[in-house]
């Protein structure tokens, strides 16, 4: 799918109906810390919030108002993870790809079609998909999953920073900040630690 646009819009989902097509998205490839996010959801036709965009886009209190409003309004939404130790033996993207089964898969009813942000189809898919190369920022039902996973995921990083503080996850999500890199070396390497990724690597070496 090509024509790419500015802003999220339903044209995408609408040209497949009347089947009920997902939007898949996933967050936290580059943390060096945390699991993998996935969402998937299938917006309603007559029900899609105002205001969907990008994740990154948006305002922490845009994401979490949005986020009510998917859940609330949605026919199905589901939100998967993949593991550390799944990212480190499998690689990030395999990783990336096993939680946007999950989430596919966990949806209820079920979709028909998916919307796969990005250029690779996961392996394994059970029901016809398209990519959509920038999809968070042209199709509303991407955009509503990359809100999701982000909400979700951030959730997670500040839940770990309360027995793992000093890393600053509840302010970097696990990214490579200055001070997350700086207290890698002050306070060691956790188990929540992407020990594949070359600056957690490194320290072991």
């Amino acid at each position: 799918m090509t024509n790419p646009r500015t802003t999220p819009d339903f044209a995408f989902e609408a040209a497949l109906s009347p089947l009920r097509v997902a939007g898949v998205d996933e967050v936290g490839r580059g943390p060096l810390a945390g699991p993998v996010t996935a969402a998937a959801v299938i917006l309603d036709p007559a029900r899609i919030p105002q205001g969907l965009n990008d994740s990154k886009k948006l305002t922490e209190r845009a994401r979490d108002r949005l986020a009510i409003e998917i859940r609330d309004s949605a026919l199905a939404y589901a939100v998967a993870h993949a593991s550390v130790e799944e990212i480190d033996s499998l690689n990030i993207l395999r990783a990336s790809h096993l939680a946007m089964r999950r989430a596919l898969e966990a949806l209820q009813p079920a979709a028909q079609h998916a919307l796969i942000d990005g250029n690779r189809l996961p392996e394994g898919l059970v029901i016809p998909a398209d990519t959509v190369v920038k999809g968070d920022a042209r199709s509303v039902s991407i955009a509503a999953a990359s809100i999701l996973a982000k909400v979700e995921r951030d959730a997670i990083m500040r839940e770990l920073s309360l027995t793992n503080p000093g890393y600053g996850w509840e302010k970097n999500a696990g990214y490579p900040s200055p001070a997350h890199l700086l207290a890698l070396t002050a306070l060691g390497i956790t188990p929540h630690h992407r020990r594949s990724f070359a600056p957690v690597r490194k320290m072991l070496c």
